[in-house]
């Protein structure tokens, strides 16, 4: 049977490569329903004239009007905040991949899975921020929760079948681009070192989470509550060839590991074909890059995210929100050079320090969290 998918941020990092993946089984998977943003309006034309989805929702109107002059006949195109529902709600639609960046991502998830689809998830910040609720949400309306970060797809397929006691789950990290420099050289890291990636392609916003390990503090909270381990028993450890994607010890002795090339193409298709596996057209692991892995653990006196991450983790309520949404906006800072690398995980620590959480959180608390915190940041930069 061919599933239907809709690709939510269909021009960004993620999204594109799950286009790749839906370009190489177009016999088995057919994109329904594709939104964006509509700053990159040129791809976002390539990727509907090639796909032909029924409804694209574009986020700003007057790229949604542009738009509707460059699609074929029978394309529908909506604008405004209306789109992501109109694709989500689509009957041809079985699985929906949210590859919407940042917290602007927990909306889309919401709506996802109101409309009954099972969610292929991407964006780490829905959990991070909204984990009870949301969780709560896909058991109401019985859809599957299918995570697409690399890390949290291996836990996944570790985990797959398995019964008996859980010791620890252990998150890999490569550890980014800074990963043997000394405290006073991460003093002078410019956004262009930052973004410069070793062993992945992504977005410039988790290429910099990447860089100072806020990226694996937001993994721990996500894999919280994927996984409903307590936190004692999550860690993270450092691995640079990023072949290793997580490991699961088990309470007899035995660890699985699930290893891959670093190709994001693969989780996001063990995502979209499950419960199958189908066969893959991309890279294969060879077996020369297994002769030298090297592991190590964390520094969190020089990468303080990690930590960070943890404490509003093991405390809840709305310091996640805080969390993520200060993180959000120092990293924005950041890329503007409006402040220096360390700054990042000094003002996320002064808003956690600042904020007074709301410790039973609904959706309403998580929403003036986030405003709070990012108006927050930006006033203690200015």
């Amino acid at each position: 049977m061919v599933k239907g998918i809709a690709v939510l941020g269909s021009t960004g990092s993620i999204g594109r490569q799950a286009l790749e993946v839906a370009r190489a089984f177009g016999g088995r998977l057919r994109v329904c329903g594709l939104a964006a943003t509509g700053r990159n309006l040129e791809l976002l034309a390539a990727q509907v004239q090639e796909f032909r989805p029924q409804v694209v929702a574009v986020a700003d109107p007057a790229a949604a009007a542009d738009l509707r002059d460059r699609v074929p006949c029978g394309v529908e195109v909506v604008g405004g905040d209306e789109g992501i529902a109109a694709v989500c709600s689509l009957p041809q639609v079985g699985m929906v991949l949210n590859a919407v960046s940042g917290v602007a991502g927990l909306a889309a998830s919401r709506t996802a899975i109101g409309a009954g689809k099972d969610l292929a998830l991407a964006n780490k910040e829905s959990l991070v921020l909204a984990g009870a609720l949301l969780l709560a949400e896909v058991r109401r309306q019985g859809v599957a929760l299918l995570p697409v970060d690399s890390e949290h797809a291996a836990l996944h397929q570790c985990l797959a079948g398995r019964t008996g006691p859980i010791e620890r789950l252990v998150l890999t990290a490569s550890g980014g681009p800074f990963r043997t420099l000394d405290a006073a050289a991460l003093a002078g890291v410019t956004p262009e070192m930052a973004l410069a990636h070793p062993t992945w392609k992504m977005g410039p916003k988790i290429t910099v989470d990447s860089a100072t390990l806020m990226n694996k503090a937001l993994e721990i909270i996500e894999a919280r509550w994927l996984f409903g381990v307590p936190w004692e028993q999550i860690e993270v450890v450092i691995h640079p060839e990023s072949i290793v994607h997580s490991l699961v010890a088990f309470g007899d002795g035995t660890v699985l590991a699930q290893l891959a090339p670093p190709d994001m193409r693969l989780p996001i298709q063990y995502a979209l074909s499950w419960p199958e596996r189908w066969p893959s057209p991309f890279a294969r692991l060879s077996w020369e890059a297994l002769c030298a892995l090297h592991f190590e653990p964390p520094d969190e006196q020089r990468f303080p995210c990690l930590r960070l991450g943890r404490w509003a983790g093991e405390r809840g309520g709305t310091y996640p929100a805080v969390l993520t949404a200060a993180d959000e906006a120092a990293v924005e800072l950041f890329l503007r050079r409006r402040i220096g690398f360390l700054d990042i995980a000094r003002l996320v620590e002064e808003a956690l320090t600042r904020h007074k959480p709301k410790w039973e959180p609904g959706w309403e608390d998580i929403e003036q969290a986030v405003v709070w915190a990012r108006r927050w940041v930006w006033e203690r930069s200015s």
